[in-house]
């Protein structure tokens, strides 16, 4: 939408930052609870849908089951468990036209900077649209920026790669362009944006390698669904859309719970899995027997075997070693073996980058999120009226962006009824050891410890990854524990 003058006079309740997922999610719930609210979205991209958006290689699809990751309160009508890219998009674009989101939002707006001033209690934010600065202010605002850096991936270097004469690509900068077919294509790496690539990449390039320096868990799951179905025909789409979103939250609740108390069994249970997907000979331990326990990392999901049907009909081979170096016809191995390619891609990972790059400041000092603790897991440590929003490692990532959005709701619902202007968390004195934010031993987290604030040991300041814990807390939430409130000395 269009900017407006008025943008740039009024003083908004919430300015939210992205509209993906949860940023729609976060509009939804904040003016529900609160009718009245002014508010306004702010989105660097042209368009709805946040990753959904930016991420356009072939295959990009969900790697959690569409009933948890979609909207509580707007149903899923399509029927497949791991949705598309594309209609993800679709959806949420759908939902911010459906309840009337979409006029508050505001594209193509860079944001830079975010600047409280307590002698008024009001956020200036700062960003650029077309080079041209642009400043609004706030009461409140609310982040939905998602967790990693959207213009910088992350390609490690590879010895030689600037001798390759093929093509180099990494999947965050897909080009449009791109034109596979009959080519012999090297895909590097093993998680979730691997595994959902080289299936589709597989049913037009002459032949695809999928090469990774050690295994991952990767589970199918069935498209062909029959409980939602059943619940579908036998209750309103509101109500069926609750059952299902229940039903399947507790289903991967207890299989993380299930794998994380008994990881041998876990291990035995997935590879025995998947040699049922692939020949009798097939080198399972090899490609598929990950040295971690499941759940340190994110599990990779495929759609009916997919993945698994390709490497059996011999379109995609599955390689488990190192590089040593890459050449102009392709990638030398560690083993000796030389895997020639005419497009290399680098399907190695993301940046993490929290708050999306964006500086905060409180009264001109800096604030620094690697050094504050978070608390509720999306407040900020002694920074006034700003929130966070962001998912679980070992579920979907709605499932707390929609709780995040109902507590933010709660809070300014309760500072509108008593007056306030402001309102943080505040540990005081006492002393709390931290730990990491996410519990994940992937690469991307631990490639950057500082990117994310910290977690607290216990009571609010502990992040969990436990959906149904955070719930029951989530329903019997003391607003005021640890909690300052007050108002502005003057009016803005």
């Amino acid at each position: 939408m269009g900017e407006n003058k008025a943008d740039f006079d009024t003083l908004y309740d919430v300015i939210i930052l992205g509209a993906g997922l949860s940023g729609i999610d976060a509009a939804y719930r904040l003016a529900q609870e609160n009718p009245s609210l002014r508010y306004l979205i702010l989105e660097r991209r042209e368009r709805v849908g946040g990753t959904w958006d930016l991420f356009r290689y072939p295959g990009i699809r969900s790697d959690s089951d569409i009933y948890t990751l979609s909207f509580p309160f707007e149903p899923w009508h399509r029927p497949e468990a791991l949705a598309q890219g594309p209609d993800i998009r679709n959806y949420v674009a759908e939902t911010a036209e459906k309840h009337g989101i979409a006029d508050h939002i505001r594209f193509g707006h860079h944001v830079t900077t975010c600047d409280w001033d307590s002698g008024t209690d009001v956020w200036t934010i700062s960003a650029t649209v077309d080079d041209e600065p642009r400043t609004y202010r706030t009461r409140f605002v609310y982040f939905a920026t998602g967790y990693y850096d959207y213009d910088n991936p992350y390609t490690p270097h590879f010895a030689g790669i600037d001798d390759f004469t093929g093509t180099v690509v990494h999947p965050q900068h897909w080009p449009e362009d791109l034109d596979y077919s009959g080519k012999r294509m090297v895909v590097i790496g093993s998680g979730a944006t691997a595994v959902s690539l080289i299936p589709s990449l597989a049913k037009r390039a002459a032949h695809v390698t999928m090469l990774q320096r050690s295994p991952s868990y990767i589970v199918s799951m069935t498209q062909t669904q029959r409980f939602a179905p059943l619940v579908r025909k036998a209750l309103p789409a509101k109500a069926a859309h609750q059952v299902i979103r229940a039903r399947y939250a507790a289903q991967t609740a207890a299989m993380v719970h299930g794998l994380h108390r008994f990881p041998k069994v876990g291990r035995k249970l997935l590879t025995s899995g998947v040699r049922k997907e692939l020949p009798e000979d097939y080198p399972v331990d090899v490609h598929f027997n990950p040295t971690y326990n499941p759940w340190d990392q994110r599990m990779c999901m495929v759609p009916d075997a997919d993945l698994f049907e390709a490497i059996t009909d011999g379109s995609v081979e599955m390689v488990t070693e190192h590089i040593d170096r890459i050449d102009s016809t392709g990638i030398s191995l560690k083993s000796g073996r030389h895997l020639d390619a005419d497009i290399i891609v680098t399907a190695t990972g993301l940046n993490l980058l929290g708050f999306g790059g964006i500086r905060i400041r409180v009264d001109d000092a800096e604030v620094k999120p690697h050094d504050r603790f978070v608390f509720k897991s999306h407040l900020l440590e002694d920074v006034p009226n700003l929130a966070w929003s962001v998912g679980y490692t070992n579920a979907s990532w709605t499932l707390r962006a929609d709780m995040t959005a109902r507590a933010v709701a709660k809070l300014l619902r309760y500072m509108r009824s008593h007056g306030y202007t402001h309102a943080y968390p505040h540990l005081g004195e006492v002393s709390m050891p931290s730990q990491p934010l996410w519990d994940l031993k992937a690469g991307y987290v631990e490639r950057a410890p500082e990117a994310l604030p910290k977690s607290g040991t216990h009571g609010y300041w502990k992040v969990r990854h436990n959906y149904y814990r955070d719930a029951i807390d989530h329903h019997t939430d003391d607003i005021e524990k640890s909690m300052v409130f007050g108002r502005a000395p003057v009016r803005a």
